[in-house]
C-alpha cells in the first residue's frame, strides 16, 4: 500500500488508516487507489473478520476530493479535450463504497474529525460509526457545483429520511457530532482523546464475534432497504438457514447451555 493509506491486520481485524493529515486526509489519486485496494483486500482476505476505517491526525477523517489536484486535472482535461477527471467516480469512489458495503464482514468507521463529501460517503458506507465529539459532517458537493457521489444519495436518506437528506444536500452545512448522533448518522459519541481506543474496541469486539451471522445481518439490512416485506421475509429465511448451519451457532448454543461465554471461530 502507498504511504497515503496504511493497512494492518492483527487478530482478525484489518485497520485501514487514511494517512494524509497535512491535507486533512483529502483524496488525491494515489490515496484513492490505495484506499480502494486496501478495502478490497480486506474484503477478500478470509483471515479478516472485521474492518476499522479511520484516519490520521485529529482535524479530519476525510474531506473528500483533493481539490488542488482536481483543479489541475480539470485544466489538463480542457487542454486535451477529454473528461478523464470525473472518471474517478467509477474508477475509485464507487469501488471503495461497494467494497465497504458488500464485504461479508462488519466495517467500523472511527470518525476523528471533519468528514465531508466523499469522506462523508465513506463513513456512511460503514456499518457502525464511532464519532469523536469534536467531529463534524458536511455533504459539500453543491458547494463546488457537483452532485452527490460515494453512495450518499443512497445511504443518507436511509439513515435520516429523504426530506432531511435533501436539506443537507441542497444546503450544505457543518453537522456537529451531537446533531449527527441525534439524526442517526453517528452510532456512538466519544471524547476526542478516546476515539482511537473506543473505535478499535468496537471493531475488535466484532472481529471476535459470529462472523457468519454478521455477514447475514449486513446482507439482510441491505436487501430489506429496497425490497418488499414478503421478499425480505424470504431472504431472512435463507440467511437464517445459513447462519444456523455455521459452527459459531453450535458454539453459541453449547456455551449458553454451559453458562459460559462463547469463543467464536468466525465460520
Amino acid at each position: 500500500m502507498a504511504d497515503s493509506v496504511l493497512y494492518e491486520v492483527t487478530d482478525g481485524l484489518a485497520t485501514i488508516t487514511i494517512n494524509r493529515p497535512d491535507a486533512m486526509n483529502a483524496m488525491n489519486t494515489e490515496a484513492k487507489v490505495a484506499l480502494r485496494d486496501a478495502v478490497q483486500a480486506a474484503g477478500e482476505d478470509t483471515d479478516v473478520r472485521a474492518v476499522l476505517l479511520t484516519a490520521a491526525g485529529n482535524r479530519a477523517f476525510c474531506v473528500g476530493q483533493d481539490l488542488k489536484e482536481h483543479i489541475g486535472n480539470l485544466a489538463a482535461d480542457r487542454e486535451g479535450g477529454s473528461s478523464l477527471t470525473m472518471s474517478t467516480v467509477a474508477d475509485h469512489y464507487n469501488p471503495i463504497v461497494r467494497a465497504l458495503t458488500e464485504m461479508p464482514k462488519p466495517v467500523v468507521a472511527g470518525v476523528n474529525g471533519v468528514a465531508a463529501g466523499a469522506g462523508f460517503g465513506f463513513a456512511l458506507a460503514a456499518d457502525y460509526r464511532v464519532v469523536a465529539e469534536t467531529a463534524s459532517f458536511n455533504t459539500s458537493f453543491v458547494g463546488v457545483a457537483l452532485t452527490a457521489d460515494s453512495g450518499i444519495s443512497w445511504t443518507l436518506p436511509r439513515l435520516i429520511g429523504a426530506s432531511r437528506a435533501a436539506d443537507l444536500l441542497l444546503f450544505p452545512r457543518s453537522i456537529k457530532a451531537q446533531e449527527a448522533y441525534e439524526l442517526g448518522i453517528a452510532n456512538r459519541l466519544v471524547p476526542a482523546d478516546s476515539l482511537a481506543a473506543e473505535a478499535e474496541s468496537v471493531a475488535r469486539a466484532l472481529a471476535s464475534g459470529p462472523t457468519v451471522a454478521y455477514a447475514a445481518l449486513k446482507e439482510s439490512l441491505a436487501y430489506g432497504a429496497s425490497h418488499s416485506l414478503p421478499e425480505a421475509l424470504a431472504r431472512e429465511d435463507v440467511l437464517q438457514t445459513r447462519a444456523g448451519a455455521s459452527e459459531d451457532h453450535s458454539i453459541a448454543v453449547q456455551a449458553f447451555l454451559a453458562k459460559q461465554p462463547p469463543k467464536y471461530l468466525g465460520r
